[in-house]
């Protein structure tokens, strides 16, 4: 996209009495916001980042009468421990953080990098965590700080769902509820069917395949799930990830039969989004198939998610059960062709305030 723009002296000025206190004002910026990661591996952080996560009323909606004690009397008690050593596995240990935050920052950067020849210094960027830290608040508040008076909301979810999408504005709408002066804010819609997403996850994989010693008999195409009742009551999030799957495999020219669609990450008794990644793992390889990719859309940066779900779990499942050759293909992350995605939702999303 090639957006046109005022030169630097043309830009909007603020202007003050001569015996104004100075302030800072007449700036964008722009806010990248991803789930979040706890902030270590023992039982307090695991414990303090799971509490965050799980008493969202946009992750559970069971009764707080019936969820509050089940998740403080045993998740939280039992819980922390066996995630904190999933979460150590794939601990980035030179920064001492979760690879979800190593990510996010890279994508920031760059972000930061490709769009300065053309907003110079008059958008700033930042990134945030809807659970953990830095957390929402803080950076809007830190924008604020260095005078901007517009500001754009960038979920990093392709695909729109109320327990991520909507809970990130939800974090960010109730800082703003505590301004007197608010910034104007926009919010960065979904883009499960934009062309230059779908181009560049088909890319990615393309690239990915290639240096693959095998080619896979079937390749999954896997979505973090949630619970059959939220499509139920009107979540659209099943919808976009069936057709983000759809415009992938048209645009790798796959069959349905070697490009499947399938849900993972469930959680509770309660009937989840299907088919489950896992039982189908299982099943293709009783069935024979003896190698299998898997590849997690869905994701902007990979996490706990799939580095440990995905490329451990599923790849023991897979091989305990007669399969043969197994790959994760790596989420976009800050790849070329995932900064080539995040660059175009922000230009187009900037226009008319650049």
């Amino acid at each position: 996209m090639t957006v046109q723009t005022k030169p630097a002296a043309d830009m909007r000025a603020v202007r003050l009495p001569s015996d104004h206190p100075p302030v800072k004002a007449g700036r964008i910026g722009v806010l990248l916001m991803n789930l979040g990661t706890p902030e270590g591996t023992d039982y307090w952080p695991m414990r303090a980042y799971l509490k965050e996560f799980l008493s969202d009323r946009r992750v559970i909606e069971t009764s707080r009468w019936i969820w509050w004690p089940l998740l403080n009397l045993i998740i939280l008690t039992t819980r922390p421990g066996k995630k904190g050593k999933d979460y150590a596995s794939i601990w980035n240990n030179e920064r001492n953080e979760g690879p979800l935050k190593t990510i996010t920052r890279s994508q920031t950067e760059q972000l930061a990098e490709r769009l300065k020849p053309l907003t110079g210094e008059r958008v700033v960027f930042d990134w945030a965590m809807r659970y953990g830290f830095p957390d929402v608040k803080s950076r809007i508040q830190a924008l604020l700080d260095e005078g901007c008076d517009r500001i754009l909301l960038v979920p990093l979810y392709p695909q729109y769902a109320a327990p991520t999408s909507a809970t990130a504005c939800d974090h960010a709408f109730r800082a703003l509820m505590e301004m007197r002066w608010q910034p104007a804010v926009r919010v960065a819609p979904p883009y499960h069917d934009d062309p230059v997403y779908i181009r560049a996850l088909a890319d990615s994989m393309r690239r990915q395949l290639a240096t693959l010693d095998f080619d896979p008999e079937v390749i999954l195409c896997s979505f973090h799930g949630m619970p059959k009742e939220y499509l139920l009551k009107g979540d659209p999030y099943h919808c976009q990830c069936a057709k983000t799957w759809r415009l992938l495999r048209e645009e790798l020219g796959l069959p349905k039969e070697r490009f499947m669609l399938t849900f993972q990450s469930r959680f509770g008794p309660a009937e989840w989004l299907q088919p489950y990644t896992d039982q189908t793992v299982e099943a293709l390889a009783k069935a024979g198939k003896t190698s299998l990719a898997i590849v997690a859309p869905g994701f902007s940066a990979d996490c706990l998610e799939t580095l440990e779900e995905l490329d451990v779990e599923n790849r023991e499942i897979f091989l305990e059960n007669g399969g043969q050759k197994f790959a994760y293909l790596p989420c976009l992350n800050d790849s070329e062709e995932g900064m080539r995605v995040i660059t175009e939702v922000v230009q187009r999303e900037l226009m008319g305030w650049i």
